[in-house]
């Protein structure tokens, strides 16, 4: 059995910018910066994947326009494994030199293709991917990432946004630190523990801002809140060494990944034994193809899986393995408009949990007034 790819479609997603943007500790975060990619096979199945993009979206565009689907139509779609292979193979290659194609471009559509490719594979079998992937149960917890900085925002602002979060009935929060000195951070963080009370999860995430010494005292002050992680607490130029110093100077679990961009990475990750919580993004580099093999990797080395960003895209692929912990999500449509606005068909977030949908493959409705709105369609 086949299912031959027979076009596919790019389209880059964009909101207009912020008139006050979110900040985390060194750099701003886009509300909306991805592309979409529909997959559509020659039986007439049609699947989509996303590639997040934090930096600028043009040098994928490039790739797009020069050429890229060419070296994968008429591929079997429902082999995603082969798919994969080819694409990514392109970022050791002359060709990839020749056309400018950068590295980071070539991983980023790679996963974008990937995850259609199993949205495909998922529609021919008429199942879930999270079935298909292993089907350890149909419901993952869920946080919220909030405590962004923004211009002119107070102690006040932040004890309003966090009342508000846990109004909506979230558990779990993430709020972001290394943007100001320990002491006001650490203050930032006291408020939200207070508003949460002492039950919910609390997650601190650095974006490596702090150098080591600044991590170590940094965590000995958060230990008190009781965090159930401390994200990317260091600077990328020595990560995983100081990763695992840090780790030998706190109580508090240390978690990372999603500043790598290969599994590979990762996998050094895992075997430094530098964190306890791993957080690749499928959207960002490797897709389902390479986020399964990695699930696999964490749940044989007692490491948990906490995917990067997107909750929609990663919720089968945590639901589908005993390692896979929880999901992140933005449920501000301010912070994220595309969760807010993207799909027909959003699984539901309630106390805490999102329970996912019975759909076949990724199990998700595109919304063709959502893509009209954010999408412009490039010529390839």
């Amino acid at each position: 059995m086949s299912s031959k790819i027979a076009s596919i479609e790019f389209q880059v997603l964009n909101a207009p910018n912020e008139t006050r943007p979110h900040w985390v500790s060194l750099f701003k975060v886009p509300s909306a910066n991805e592309l979409l990619v529909r997959v559509r096979t020659s039986d007439g199945v049609e699947g989509f994947g996303l590639a997040t993009s934090y930096t600028d979206i043009s040098p994928l565009v490039k790739v797009v326009k020069g050429g890229i689907a060419d070296t994968i139509i008429g591929m079997d779609a429902l082999a995603p494994e082969q798919v994969y292979q080819k694409l990514f193979g392109l970022t050791s290659t002359r060709l990839a030199a020749e056309n400018g194609w950068t590295r980071e471009a070539l991983i980023r559509i790679s996963s974008a293709v990937d995850l259609a490719c199993w949205d495909i594979v998922g529609k021919s079998a008429g199942l879930p991917l999270y079935r298909l992937f292993g089907g350890y149960r149909n419901q993952v917890p869920c946080y919220v990432t909030c405590a962004y900085y923004r211009d002119g925002k107070d102690n006040v602002e932040l004890r309003d946004e966090i009342e508000m979060l846990v109004g909506q009935g979230h558990k779990g929060f993430k709020g972001k630190v290394g943007g100001l000195d320990l002491a006001q951070d650490i203050a930032r963080m006291e408020i939200v523990r207070d508003v949460i009370g002492p039950k919910a999860d609390l997650m601190i995430d650095v974006n490596r801002a702090w150098d080591l010494k600044t991590a170590i005292e940094g965590a000995r002050l958060l230990e008190p809140l009781q965090p159930v992680w401390l994200e990317e607490p260091v600077r990328w130029s020595d990560d995983r060494r100081e990763l695992k110093l840090l780790s030998q100077r706190t109580t508090i679990p240390l978690s990372g990944g999603e500043s790598e961009i290969t599994s590979y990475g990762c996998r050094a990750m895992i075997e430094e034994q530098a964190i306890q919580i791993l957080q690749f993004d499928c959207t960002m580099f490797g897709g389902f193809t390479e986020g399964r093999k990695l699930a696999a990797l964490c749940e044989l080395n007692h490491v948990d899986v906490a995917p990067h960003h997107d909750c929609f895209i990663h919720a089968p692929l945590v639901a589908s393995t005993p390692a896979g912990r929880i999901v992140e999500s933005f449920t501000d449509p301010e912070r994220d408009p595309l969760q807010a606005e993207l799909f027909e068909n959003p699984p539901k977030i309630a106390d805490g949990w999102l329970t996912l949908n019975e759909a076949p493959g990724i199990g998700l409705t595109l919304s063709e007034a959502a893509v009209a709105k954010f999408g412009t369609k490039i010529d390839n």
